[in-house]
């Protein structure tokens, strides 16, 4: 098994809280993550009806059939399970007894916040970090390897094609959680609405280009990028407001929690048709921007990810904001450096009046420096900025 570095925080939760709550996209490893964790505790997974049934007619019984822990699968499937959850850890008093896992982001998360508040440690699985692959057999040199493969782990545990499987995980996807969450009545106008979103992948979002693309209304697309949102299909990253005298920009950007699958939405199967599209560009920025959201995830940092964009077109693809400290970050798949790499810093630099800002340039090549405009990091070398 590939250590998980979620994993750490995860039993230092177990010891202090009696419920920990791991919620994730589909195939992102949370089954095989705490099955691994807590090997000694009774599994039930509620996609199952057996299991299901029992947790809906019996839930006491349910939750008091393992002494020593339980395993709860996909809990968003019975919702209505959480309150005895909440009766049962108030009685037994035991630290880490109760592991739920779901891949309903905001459903799921609005549930447990209200009933299990003060009794639950919540954490985000994502797929595979770069760092999670270092030092393993499956450890790329080239970004662009990554980049089509996609870092879903099953993908490199049973060694599949990347190319069929992202595509199985699509339409399952689409026929599963999509037809779940909503009522589309034609599920093929949501997939092209998928692809439509992998084609503007590190865009801002506007809502009426959707709209009219697609020959629905607004207020649908702003509802269906709610459900690629809560299955962590996509993030939108939100603009980052100051008073700096400036129109900016109000929407956010759109990029994918994983690359690999935007490619394949894209059509593209290996590294030459990534190397000539023309998102080459939006695609290395989602890919890195995913990283930096993993990294933080994974060490339970908390903190904010935004972009700059003023009306005059100057902009920062990260404002990283943690502990009331900015870091501006700059991303650029080309390999090497330019001097036009450094435009948006500069510009931010004398706008923000901050003394020292940190200004980082993420790249697609493997050089490191420090300049005076910026430090200068290679694209599987970023984690020193949050050190």
């Amino acid at each position: 098994m590939i250590k998980r570095i979620i994993a750490a925080e995860i039993t230092k939760a177990a010891e202090k809280m009696p419920v920990i709550c791991v919620t994730g996209p589909r195939q992102s490893g949370k089954t095989t993550l705490v099955k691994y964790l807590f090997s000694d505790y009774v599994y039930y997974n509620l996609e199952f009806l057996t299991h299901r049934e029992f947790a809906q007619q019996d839930a006491m019984g349910f939750l008091e059939s393992a002494q020593k822990g339980i395993i709860i699968d996909e809990v968003q499937r019975v919702p209505e399970l959480l309150s005895s959850i909440q009766y049962f850890v108030d009685e037994e008093k035991k630290q880490g007894k109760i592991i739920l896992t779901g891949s309903q982001n905001i459903l799921l998360m609005q549930e447990i916040s209200q009933t299990l508040a003060g009794r639950v440690a919540l954490f985000t699985l994502l797929p595979f970090s770069m760092r999670e692959l270092q030092h393993t057999s499956f450890e790329e040199k080239e970004y662009e390897n990554y980049l089509v493969k996609s870092f879903y782990p099953r993908v490199y545990d049973e060694s599949l094609d990347p190319v069929s499987w992202l595509q199985d995980y699509i339409s399952t996807y689409v026929e599963r959680d999509v037809r779940q969450a909503i009522a589309v009545r034609n599920l093929s106008l949501f997939t092209n609405f998928l692809k439509l979103c992998a084609g503007h992948t590190g865009q801002v979002v506007n809502y009426s280009t959707f709209s009219n693309n697609l020959g629905v209304d607004v207020n649908t697309i702003k509802t269906w990028l709610s459900i690629l949102e809560t299955s962590y299909i996509i993030f939108l990253q939100p603009p980052f407001f100051k008073n700096y005298n400036k129109r900016i920009i109000k929407s956010p950007k759109l990029y994918f929690y994983d690359a690999g699958l935007a490619c394949n939405l894209l059509g593209l199967t290996n590294a030459n048709d990534y190397t000539t599209h023309y998102l080459k560009g939006g695609l290395f920025e989602s890919f890195i921007i995913a990283e930096l959201h993993k990294y933080m995830l994974n060490h339970k940092l908390n903190g904010r990810i935004y972009y700059f964009r003023d009306s005059n077109g100057n902009e920062i693809d990260v404002i990283l904001e943690m502990k009331n400290q900015l870091k501006a970050i700059e991303i650029k798949s080309g390999k090497t450096i330019a001097q036009d790499f450094f435009k948006g810093l500069n510009y931010w630099g004398k706008l923000s009046k901050e003394t020292n800002p940190d200004k980082y340039i993420i790249y697609g090549g493997k050089e490191m420096q420090n300049r005076s405009q910026a430090s200068i990091l290679s694209w599987n070398s970023f984690s020193c900025i949050f050190q």
